[in-house]
């Protein structure tokens, strides 16, 4: 059996934070670990942003609610599932992304927690390990699983390099140029066919 592990934000839906930017207006929140590789100083940030501003988990939720998974996204992963098995591996949280995999038909997905107060301010996160998208490869691995993974950031190069086959999709060409021997797709219909391929 073969598993293809995918990052979700970019790769399936709108990275989150981008889309909470445009929402409010805030600029700084449009950065993602595309641009600042350091995710606890990234986090940090954005965690520091919406106290400041006075945000808290309704005001998530509310562009959550909003948001679908990328155009051809659940179609793409209604297919996967007819030659595979899905999985999702992200930084993201459970307490606002959950809405949006629902509409991906609920794949299979390991993802973070945020620590939230009684006001429901975000306070804190907590990630479920260190390393968690490498980890839980490995761990198919270790169960004779053959593993695929499809990422679009920096912090998804270490995943893409313990699975069996790593795959860049629509990266940043910094990210292109860094990590050439890595198979790269800029749409659904690339990732197909070489999924097809791998599949086969």
């Amino acid at each position: 059996m073969k598993v293809v592990c995918f990052d979700l934000e970019g790769v399936l839906v709108p990275e989150f934070w981008e889309e909470f930017s445009k929402a409010t207006g805030i600029p700084e929140l449009m950065l993602t670990t595309r641009d600042e590789p350091d995710y606890d100083k990234l986090m940090k940030m954005r965690i520091r942003v919406l106290k400041e501003h006075g945000f808290t988990m309704k005001e998530i939720s509310e562009v959550v609610s909003k948001m679908n998974a990328l155009p051809g996204a659940r179609e793409f992963v209604d297919w996967v599932k007819t030659v595979a098995q899905p999985c999702i591996l992200t930084g993201s949280y459970y307490e606002y992304i959950t809405p949006l995999v629902a509409k991906l038909g609920y794949p299979f997905m390991f993802a973070n927690s945020l620590e939230i107060d009684s006001k429901g301010n975000i306070v804190g996160y907590k990630l479920r390990e260190n390393d968690g998208k490498v980890e839980q490869i490995k761990r198919f691995k270790e169960a004779g699983y053959e593993v695929i993974a499809v990422g679009d950031s920096f912090n998804d190069v270490k995943m893409l390099k313990e699975a069996d086959t790593g795959i860049l999709f629509k990266a940043c060409a910094a990210l292109k140029r860094q990590e050439k021997q890595l198979r790269k797709a800029e749409n659904y219909s690339e990732l197909k066919k070489i999924l097809e391929e791998l599949l086969d």
